[in-house]
């Protein structure tokens, strides 16, 4: 149910009737509203009244989809590839969660769906074998691209533990045997807190999620945000009890 006041239009049209009625009628002398008073300026402002509660209800809705329905319990992302046949007509090679699933034990929600990944300058040939049905990396090299979604887990409540046996530098370790040199980009002294030589477009496809840089500086990213990361050190905090999703493009660079 939306938050926005149902009354507030009634009270527009009434504080606009009341200032109308004080310059037309002196104070002593009642005045019911009638038919007559909705013509003109009065109609014109009723309706400006009408337009903010309907606009009004309308955000109100909108600005907070996950409560309608919990992220956690939508189906996963698919991925629609194309190509080309045999005679160069585009074809649809595939419409389905990406071979590439990678879910870490050690941080129990996390997950990487690895969309594509290119090298170089694409032939774009359009017969190109999915490169995901072959693995992935951690990030491109200079001129490549990685395209992924990431499933973070929901905040972790207070006294929240890892699963029995996982230590910071297993839980790395596992990362970068299902991510190729992925848990290479983690620092040791400053957990979550990594930095890789691409450039990366993200956006927040579902929930929030709190970006951390140097210095402790700190931008909170809604749905719909988007980011984009020159090479730069940072780590990221899911600030509510959900899942959050963000698609990330990364393409390789050097740095300077």
């Amino acid at each position: 149910m939306s938050s926005f006041p149902w009354h507030f239009p009634w009270r527009l049209w009434q504080k606009h009737k009341n200032k109308s009625l004080d310059r037309a009628e002196p104070p002593s002398v009642k005045v019911e509203p009638s038919s007559e008073q909705f013509e003109g300026g009065g109609r014109r402002h009723l309706l400006q009244a009408l337009s903010v509660f309907a606009a009004g209800s309308a955000l109100g809705e909108m600005s907070n989809p996950a409560e309608a329905k919990d992220s956690s319990d939508l189906p996963p992302p698919r991925r629609a590839l194309t190509g080309r046949d045999e005679a160069g007509k585009s074809v649809l090679k595939s419409f389905e969660v990406t071979p590439k699933l990678v879910e870490i034990d050690a941080n129990p929600g996390l997950t990487f769906y690895e969309l594509y990944m290119t090298e170089g300058v694409p032939g774009l040939t359009g017969l190109e074998p999915d490169p995901m049905s072959v693995g992935t990396k951690a990030f491109p090299g200079p001129a490549g691209t990685m395209f992924r979604l990431i499933s973070y887990p929901p905040k972790r409540p207070e006294g929240w533990k890892p699963p029995p046996g996982v230590t910071f530098e297993s839980g790395l370790k596992e990362m970068s045997d299902k991510i190729p040199g992925m848990g290479d980009h983690f620092e040791r002294g400053a957990p979550g807190m990594h930095t890789s030589d691409t450039v990366d477009y993200g956006v927040v496809v579902r929930g929030e999620m709190t970006l951390e840089l140097d210095d402790g500086q700190k931008v909170h990213l809604r749905q719909g945000d988007c980011i984009v990361q020159n090479g730069t050190r940072h780590r990221w905090r899911n600030p509510l009890p959900e899942p959050c999703l963000m698609a990330f493009v990364s393409i390789g660079g050097k740095r300077a």
